[in-house]
């Protein structure tokens, strides 16, 4: 935690102010996280949706090798953001991330004409109900989440394995175990980071491009925490259209 947020450093009558200040700023900062956050996924599912809607483009993209690259630009778009964040300026990196959101959105099109509305829609406020719980977990609590982590990025890869060998395997009762894994997983995932932008906050000052930047990634782990944790639960509690 930076120098200025140490009390002994403080005269008795500065404490007050001084902690309402970082109060104060600490929210700004995160409202700005969760408005960026909220924002690409708005914009993934105008993208899904939209592309959904339009049965000439839907099938042109999904009935042809068109999908391959709706498919693998997310990852080429949210790698090159996580590698290049510090040669970009905070205009580029906001645009790239909203841009990265869109692509999203188009390679998921296809989870409407899976899946009926009511149950998208549903689970959808299932995950927001549980994703805001969580992060407010991740945000009040004074346990260090730090150890968990690793030991959930561990699991994230084993759900990323397990998914993989899947693919080939196409067994039903693995894909259920990767889907209440990669739940839980992220269902973690979301407090730890949640505390760890916050722990960004006191790092970075809270102000200047460093700052901003940070609050961009940090939007895009929980972007990127909600949505999978939505994904894995629809597969659990969704009516397949099939």
């Amino acid at each position: 935690m930076a120098d200025y947020d140490n009390p002994v450093l403080r005269s008795p009558g500065q404490l007050g102010t001084a902690d309402g200040a970082i109060d104060q700023g600490l929210r700004s900062y995160m409202l700005g996280v969760y408005n960026h956050m909220v924002l690409g996924l708005v914009i993934t599912g105008i993208a899904a949706y939209t592309l959904y809607s339009i049965p000439a483009f839907f099938n042109a993209v999904f009935g042809s090798p068109l999908v391959y690259v709706v498919m693998f630009a997310p990852l080429a778009m949210v790698l090159f953001l996580s590698f290049r964040i510090d040669k970009l300026s905070v205009g580029t990196a906001r645009t790239l991330f909203f841009v990265y959101s869109a692509t999203v959105g188009l390679s998921l099109a296809a989870i409407f004409a899976m899946y009926a509305g009511a149950d998208i829609v549903r689970v959808f406020f299932i995950t927001a109900a549980a994703f805001g719980t969580l992060s407010l977990y991740g945000y009040t609590t004074n346990r260090d989440l730090s150890g968990i982590g690793s030991f959930l990025i561990m699991g994230l890869f084993g759900v990323i394995i397990a998914m993989i060998v899947n693919w080939f395997l196409a067994s039903a009762a693995l894909d259920f175990a990767i889907s209440v894994i990669g739940v839980l997983v992220f269902a973690g995932l979301t407090a730890y980071d949640t505390q760890r932008i916050k722990e960004m906050y006191f790092a970075t000052g809270g102000v200047g491009e460093v700052a901003a930047k940070a609050s961009i990634m940090g939007a895009l782990s929980l972007y990127l925490n909600f949505l999978n944790m939505f994904l894995f639960l629809l597969q659990l509690f969704g009516s397949s259209r099939e």
